[in-house]
């Protein structure tokens, strides 16, 4: 979820499901203001020091509800990023990362679930918060859980929010790039969600 500030926004027009509907609460993306990217520590064959590798994406679909006792619907909950339109500052890193790392013409989409909210329920309360969402991720064939770290904010029905979760390449078998001009890189991949969501009410 998103920047800690708040800021209007319409639901999604593919949003379905209400606040009010089977006593669940629905929040659902906003993907004009919503994105996902990823971070890695890389060293250039060009550069004299290390420098961060982003590739970032707003094409994503989410929708996150609650069941009336405060459990995470988990058929309603889940996000899903396209990670063929992942772009970074250079097309060859692009090109080399759906082709040879998340393997786009296969593995078109990354997933998450979430199950579990830990600390300050961010769809029931108001305000800024602070807390953490557990939940199973899905990189190419591989599912495993990963916990994220989330501040924001909820004010008038609107969700925002900024997540953060870190985890190796080798905890999802995906390969370390080993190309010429790229002459390390640090074994971590940070995947950073900013998102915006909006209730449904109808």
């Amino acid at each position: 979820m998103a920047a800690s500030s708040t800021t209007s926004a319409s639901p999604a027009s593919s949003a379905t499901g209400s606040s009010s509907n089977n006593g669940l609460i629905h929040y659902s993306m906003v993907q004009s203001k919503s994105s996902a990217s990823f971070k890695v520590r890389e060293q250039l064959a060009s550069r004299s020091f290390p420098s961060d590798a982003i590739g970032k994406t707003s094409d994503m679909t989410g929708n996150i509800a609650l069941n009336s006792d405060g459990t995470i619907n988990t058929s309603v909950s889940k996000i899903v990023v396209n990670v063929t339109n992942l772009q970074s500052d250079s097309s060859m890193r692009d090109g080399y990362v759906r082709r040879a790392i998340l393997q786009t013409d296969q593995y078109p989409t990354v997933t998450f679930v979430p199950t579990k909210i830990t600390g300050v329920n961010p769809l029931t309360a108001s305000g800024n918060v602070t807390f953490q969402v557990t939940g199973n991720l899905t990189i190419k064939d591989v599912t495993k859980p990963v916990t994220w770290n989330v501040t924001g904010s909820v004010q008038n029905g609107q969700a925002t929010g900024v997540a953060t979760t870190t985890f190796t390449f080798e905890d999802f078998n995906l390969p370390q790039p080993h190309v010429a001009s790229v002459l390390s890189v640090v074994d971590s991949i940070t995947l950073e969600v900013d998102m915006t969501c909006q209730l449904q009410t109808n």
